[in-house]
């Protein structure tokens, strides 16, 4: 065990799909059970301040692999087959620095082989309407790229299929996972993890992220963790509407795929049942791969990232899914765990505001204690060691999404919110309204740190192709793009 702790650590990056950050137990929730991530935040580093800047899975997972910002890796929204073309990725670094670099689960990238500088993926993306459609070339269509796929028709037949349960994978529709517990998606991200245990190299330390597709939708869990949280209903915490957001309400009343609306409380029961026994269901998955990583002797000498791409509305403010600028959609779990002590940190809650981007450098940082150069990330390495800023006094945000388009600057007191095509503004302050339901934007005794925000979002915005600002003054669009043109260019 002492020769392991001589070698570089082995480093580990655990990541969901759609968890929001006030929806594990060690961050306050009331219902939710996650027993594991309690433990890693409470014996690691619990980051109380991570963001999503643009809140999709494609382009944080690009700000993820890049350590760009949204100006720079060009998503500032969601759009497929889009190439990624990139000099710089996380993974390559790992590979370049001697790690076996292995991905499980998701990428979620184009096309869907593309590695991204792993050595080996084992795909599965879940449910995408891209890849999903039969007229796609043959390499790109689902049935050749998922592993996933593939491994569960080798055990249900060849004729299963994802959607044989019929939910969808932007559904607020809850039920019970159809098969076996140990052949749903979640369980299979750990048992090909496990598999890349036992047949790594032992001579090299292996840098392996491990991808979830949940709790995005399908909110299918094994029926255990459904019927856990539907037993508890009706404790379920209170669903927040502000009174700027009672409108979105009237949208979309018969809609399996809203993304605003209003509906019963028993859908809303089913729906809120289905996400929680989703994060339940991963994190005794994560104990799962804990045990195993004692087993193989590796806790000791592993640093272990657990972080979200994006968050969840769920429901609040009438408004569901994400690419929203509120809370439920950019504020996102962080934890580092280092269970053999070799980071030998002193701060445990760090409030610092951190962003997907800062993941790589950190990472690089903590295993190799090199910088990375030429990117955004910020590596917050120091923040666990000390009190002391480091990283950045707010974040530039926002999201490509028709009349709902944003930019948002977002400090730790308070959030300015820009929408782009309708042209309003919204100000919330939120260390006495953390859900955001008074907005106050129009409060004359706010005006100051609304006219300072706003300045701060006309200098991120000033040089933008999308013509954002004119003569110094924010300028609304009729529309507003998901890609900047470099990146469809390249």
């Amino acid at each position: 065990m002492k020769e392991n702790r001589q070698k570089k650590p082995n480093v580990v990056l655990i990541m969901v799909d759609q968890l929001r950050y006030d929806c594990l137990g060690i961050n306050g929730h009331p219902i939710v059970s996650t027993p594991n991530l309690n433990m890693m935040a409470s014996q690691g580093f619990n980051f109380h301040h991570a963001y999503s800047a643009v809140p999709t899975c494609i382009p944080s997972r690009a700000a993820l692999m890049t350590g760009l910002n949204q100006k720079n890796h060009g998503r500032v929204g969601y759009e497929d087959n889009i190439p990624w073309q990139y000099e710089k990725t996380i993974a390559k670094e790992f590979t370049e620095l001697g790690y076996q670099t292995e991905a499980v689960g998701k990428m979620h990238v184009y096309p869907e082989r593309q590695r991204m500088g792993f050595e080996h993926v084992t795909l599965h993306d879940g449910y995408l309407h891209e890849s999903r459609k039969y007229y796609k070339p043959h390499g790109s269509q689902f049935e050749q790229t998922d592993d996933y796929l593939s491994w569960l028709r080798e055990k249900k037949g060849t004729d299963a299929d994802l959607i044989d349960d019929g939910m969808d994978c932007n559904s607020w529709v809850a039920r019970p996972w159809m098969y076996e517990e140990a052949l749903h998606p979640t369980n299979w991200v750990i048992t090909k993890s496990l598999d890349f245990l036992k047949r790594r190299d032992p001579t090299q330390p292996f840098f392996l992220k491990m991808s979830f597709t949940r709790p995005h939708a399908p909110l299918n869990p094994p029926e255990y963790y459904f019927d856990m949280y539907m037993a508890r209903k009706d404790s379920f915490p209170e669903i927040k509407v502000g009174e700027w957001a009672k409108k979105n309400g009237n949208d979309s009343p018969y809609d399996t795929t809203a993304l605003k609306g209003q509906y019963s409380q028993e859908e809303m029961n089913r729906f809120r049942a289905g996400y929680y026994g989703s994060i339940t269901h991963i994190d005794h998955q994560i104990g799962r791969f804990l045990t195993a990583m004692t087993e193989h002797q590796l806790d000791q000498n592993t640093i272990i990232l657990f972080i979200s791409d994006h968050g969840d509305q769920l429901g609040e403010h009438h408004l569901f899914r994400k690419a929203y600028p509120y809370q439920g959609s950019i504020h996102i779990p962080c934890i580092l765990y280092d269970p053999g002590h070799l980071l030998n940190g002193q701060i445990k809650d760090i409030y610092e505001i951190v962003e997907l981007r800062d993941i790589y450098p950190t990472l690089i940082d903590l295993a190799a204690g090199q910088k990375v150069a030429d990117i955004d990330g910020i590596s917050v390495k120091n923040s666990i060691y000390q009190q002391e800023f480091t990283t950045r006094n707010y974040l530039h945000g926002e999201h490509s999404f028709g009349e709902d388009s944003s930019q948002y600057i977002l400090t730790k007191e308070y959030k300015y919110i820009w929408f782009s095509v309708r042209n309003e503004e919204q100000l919330f302050y939120l260390v006495e309204d953390p859900d955001e339901c008074v907005n106050l934007a129009d409060e004359p005794a706010h005006q100051e740190i609304l006219s300072y925000l706003r300045n701060q979002l006309i200098k991120e915005l000033r040089n933008r192709e999308e013509g954002f600002v004119k003569n110094g003054q924010l300028v609304p669009l009729n529309k507003t793009k998901p890609t900047l043109d470099f990146i469809k260019n390249i």
